[in-house]
């Protein structure tokens, strides 16, 4: 299987980004403010953020930190741009979705186009035990874009066993939620929601909807505490879970100052179960609201030459292709989408089973 870092989108060279008094002009507001300076702002500069996920939120947080100027971003997600995606995830274009661009990357050259003083590396990735300490470890803060509840805990596991702040959020219809995590100082994830909801049991996006400005509002509060983290002003953090539902006009902040539980499996006994879990040599999930299941083959894989494995799609169906991935769209509607990595989503079905078998008809790894 191709290594991590053969899907990354380079930056330019590292000569580029020394500050300068004209890198500095563009940051001229945001310095005035009195909580950040010219010395908060050549802080934000050295800083590095990962961010897990760039649908919604994740675009949106994207376009922040960038704007922001902080230093270096990782952009990491597994999925490419359809045209559904576009009414709320604010980085795409409808030839993005026409082309089937992985997100990662498009983010990535839309964002460079915004502020090219900043490293922006892009990885087309699926956050998983096997490569989350790769991705994740060597940051100063994580924010929260994902969909998915197991990848959440996953990143609360990293961020609780390697003492990295992050920033949690999520929102569906009109409503959201988010809270600051501090290892060892605030209640983590596994301490607020003990167990993970079952698969098919939330309500998502592509079940109930969402509206566009909810997004909006979340996300900035998540990239307000993390500029906070950034900036070494904990004692600025919220402290407190927020609520907010705009089309019923509600809001909500509990504190959570008693909720760290000794009796947490992760921050409290460290133990790291999500991070753990790499029994399975290939692992299957269903995305929720899709009608598509995701495979990821074991790392040890070779990576996949997509040019040979057109060729021998094109007797079966219909192919499309661009640099990052191969679309084989079957005669019964379903679709195939190979990734350089091995990795594949079986658009059509939410069926694990079936989708292992198409997987081991069609790619046979």
């Amino acid at each position: 299987m191709e290594s991590n870092a053969a899907n990354v989108v380079p930056h330019q060279d590292d000569a580029e980004y020394k500050t300068t008094s004209s890198t500095l002009d563009r940051y001229s507001r945001q310095m005035l403010f009195a909580h950040i300076g010219q010395e908060g702002q050549q802080q934000l500069m050295q800083k590095k953020a990962a961010i897990v996920g760039l649908g919604a939120l994740g675009t949106v947080i994207a376009n922040h930190l960038v704007r922001a100027g902080i230093g270096h971003i990782k952009l990491i997600d597994r999925d490419f741009v359809e045209m559904s995606n576009l009414q709320r995830q604010m980085l795409y274009t409808e030839q993005d979705a026409l082309q089937s661009r992985p997100k990662a990357t498009a983010a990535k050259e839309r964002l460079q186009l915004v502020n090219s003083t900043v490293k922006i590396e892009a990885h087309i990735a699926d956050v998983n035990p096997m490569n989350a300490e790769q991705l994740l470890t060597d940051v100063d803060v994580i924010l929260d874009g994902s969909d998915n509840f197991k990848v959440r805990y996953l990143v609360n596991d990293i961020a609780i066993k390697h003492h990295i702040p992050w920033v949690y959020g999520g929102a569906v219809s009109a409503r959201g939620t988010t809270m600051s995590i501090l290892p060892n100082q605030t209640p983590c994830l596994r301490c607020v929601f003990p167990t993970i909801p079952a698969q098919g049991s939330g309500e998502t996006c592509d079940t109930i909807g969402v509206i566009a400005p909810i997004i909006d509002m979340i996300a900035s509060y998540q990239v307000t505490e993390a500029l906070k983290i950034l900036l070494g002003q904990q004692e600025q953090l919220h402290g407190k879970m927020i609520q907010l539902d705009l089309w019923s006009n509600q809001y909500s902040a509990i504190k959570m100052d008693h909720a760290k539980k000794d009796s947490c499996p992760t921050c409290g006994l460290d133990q790291f179960d999500f991070l753990e879990d790499v029994e399975e040599q290939q692992q299957m999930q269903s995305m929720c609201g899709r009608d598509s299941v995701q495979i990821t083959p074991h790392p040890s894989l070779p990576s996949m030459d997509l040019d040979a494995w057109k060729q021998k799609w094109e007797r079966i169906g219909k192919v499309e292709q661009n640099p990052y991935l191969l679309k084989l769209l079957l005669h019964d509607g379903m679709k195939i989408v190979l990734f350089r990595d091995g990795r594949a989503i079986i658009q059509g079905t939410e069926d694990i089973s079936k989708a292992k078998s198409l997987y081991s008809q069609y790619i046979g790894l």
